[in-house]
């Protein structure tokens, strides 16, 4: 593995396909968390997640500057799993952000180690019926193009099942 998109929709496997995977790498890995915990929910999914990793695995905490993010995990660690774009961009776009795909291609291209990129597929169902959630799908759209342009392999994951999109 040298550089991985992996996609797919909710609950479809796409996080334990992807921590897989960089799991056959040796040594220490890199967890990029780009989720917020604004909830109970949410930090108990947090905890669960964390517990799942297991020792090997340290986090670092991105909600807006992945591409920093995946610099310092360069550094620190043998591989990197970035979980997930899709929470990344839906932070930078309620944020009234600009969306740095760039300099997060940048980052990628500049990382000396394997990087798992995972990210929701969200163009598969219906228009949205608001203007910021047809905005989201559309950034989402573009950003997926983007990165699956500059990456080694993209994946897709359905019912747990991994199909290979690019190799």
């Amino acid at each position: 593995m040298t550089s991985l998109l992996v996609l797919g929709g909710a609950r479809s496997g796409k996080s334990r396909y992807a921590q897989h995977r960089s799991e056959t790498i040796d040594g220490r890995l890199a967890y990029i968390a780009t989720a917020e915990a604004r909830d109970e929910e949410m930090h108990q999914r947090i905890d669960r997640h964390r517990a799942d990793r297991g020792e090997r695995w340290f986090t670092i905490e991105a909600p807006l500057d992945l591409p920093a993010a995946i610099a310092e995990a360069d550094v620190k660690a043998d591989a990197i799993l970035v979980d997930c774009l899709t929470l990344w961009l839906s932070n930078l776009i309620l944020a009234d952000l600009p969306v740095p795909v760039d300099a997060l291609e940048r980052a990628m291209s500049e990382c000396r180690h394997p990087i798992a990129l995972v990210a929701n597929e969200v163009g598969f169902g219906i228009v949205p019926h608001n203007a910021l959630a047809r905005r989201f799908r559309d950034e989402a759209g573009r950003l997926h193009q983007r990165i699956a342009g500059v990456v080694d392999e993209v994946v897709l994951v359905a019912a747990g099942l991994p199909l290979s999109l690019k190799a």
